[in-house]
């Protein structure tokens, strides 16, 4: 059997698309991801990996990359920032229950990011850790930078980086310090690459492993 692909539009902002790759068997594990275009399909890479069946809940970003990063940043735009949370955290995933019958506890659920959307995946999992228990992020940028005193409870964090994109080598880096200064259970590599190289894909099913087994 093979997953598949379910694309369907919410109401938000006028219309949002969202994204969701659907395991052949049950789902024991879900992501959610901004850039969800990009991300969901990563999930037919998960097919053949000793991973549990993993549901990705995607939604899609924004053509416009300044509007793309006020939605994922909040040092942007605090206001819309916030709009898109709540749509991201609590209207994404009541209708991935609603839709598929999905909802899992935090330690089964995951946000994942790359680049702009890696900053989003590092906002929303340190604002919700009772709901992401991991967070998957790969080559963030700079808008977000580590709070000068991080929350007590804090989720599971993947960081990767390329060695030919030293500007968000040097971001993902400075988290992995940030968390592990503050007892985080987090992990960094650095791989061959560049910016929206094919690393990010391959290293998508690693982060699963990690994190679900």
């Amino acid at each position: 059997m093979k997953g598949e692909l379910v694309t369907e539009v919410l109401a938000y902002d006028g219309g949002r698309s969202v994204t969701v790759y659907v395991p052949p068997s049950r789902p024991e594990a879900i992501v959610f991801a901004g850039d969800g275009q990009l991300i969901a399909p990563w999930g037919e890479d998960l097919e053949a990996a000793d991973v549990a069946p993993t549901m990705i809940v995607g939604t899609h970003r924004l053509d416009d990359e300044m509007r793309r990063l006020r939605e994922y940043t909040p040092v942007f735009d605090e206001a819309r920032f916030a709009e898109h949370e709540a749509f991201f955290v609590d209207d994404v995933r009541d209708w991935a229950q609603s839709r598929f019958g999905v909802a899992l506890p935090a330690e089964r659920t995951a946000v994942c990011g790359v680049s702009a959307s890696g900053e989003l995946s590092l906002a929303v999992g340190l604002r919700h850790p009772d709901i992401y228990g991991a967070v998957f992020s790969a080559s963030p940028g700079a808008g977000f930078k580590p709070p000068a005193v991080l929350p007590t409870l804090l989720p599971r964090v993947y960081l990767v980086a390329g060695t030919l994109e030293p500007f968000f080598l040097a971001n993902a880096t400075l988290w992995a310090d940030a968390l592990r200064g503050a007892r985080a259970d987090v992990v960094m590599y650095e791989r061959a690459g560049d910016h929206g190289g094919p690393f990010w894909r391959e290293e998508f099913t690693r982060m699963t492993a990690w994190v679900f087994g």
